[in-house]
């Protein structure tokens, strides 16, 4: 027999469980960018993994998939519509046969350079509509918190792919 969990356990949860409290706040933000960027056929994570891609040089899935917080075969599934779309490709790596790099393609940076603008500006409202939060403290302060909860041999490579502060 189970032993019932109290109410206030749940109003402690409610109030204090960080997990809960991100994962609103990504809903929330997740919602509003699918929105914005539908007219132009991406989803918030779509834009991202894009975004990810976009690089001098075709990255290897690891460091991708470290930067994204994904594992690699979460990274495989988000990749496969926008390979369809011919936005992204998978190639092998020209330096390594074994290895594999994602292209971002001539129209996946089309498509980009019509994204930006669109995330610029649903960016810009969101920090207007938020007038007591501070956009750069927030980012440092979620920083913080996925630093260490990296998880996996990929470690290295999330810290080596992220930007640095300025």
């Amino acid at each position: 027999m189970s032993i019932p969990v109290p109410y206030e356990t749940t109003l402690e949860v409610r109030d204090a469980c960080l997990c809960l409290h991100a994962q609103r706040a990504a809903r929330a933000l997740a919602r509003r960018f699918d929105e914005v960027l539908r007219p132009v056929g991406l989803t918030n994570g779509q834009f991202s993994l894009l975004m990810a891609l976009n690089r001098p040089e075709p990255p290897p899935p690891g460091p991708v998939a470290a930067l994204l917080a994904m594992d690699r075969t979460t990274l495989a599934a988000a990749l496969r519509p926008l390979e369809r779309r011919g936005l992204v490709e998978n190639r092998v790596d020209p330096a390594d046969r074994r290895a594999r790099r994602l292209v971002l393609t001539e129209a996946g940076r089309g498509l980009l350079s019509e994204a930006v603008p669109i995330w610029r500006t649903a960016h810009r409202r969101l920090e207007e509509e938020t007038p007591g939060l501070d956009a750069d403290l927030a980012r440092t302060m979620l920083r913080a918190l996925a630093a260490p909860l990296a998880a996996g041999p990929d470690r290295k490579a999330a810290a080596a792919a992220a930007p640095s502060a300025p």
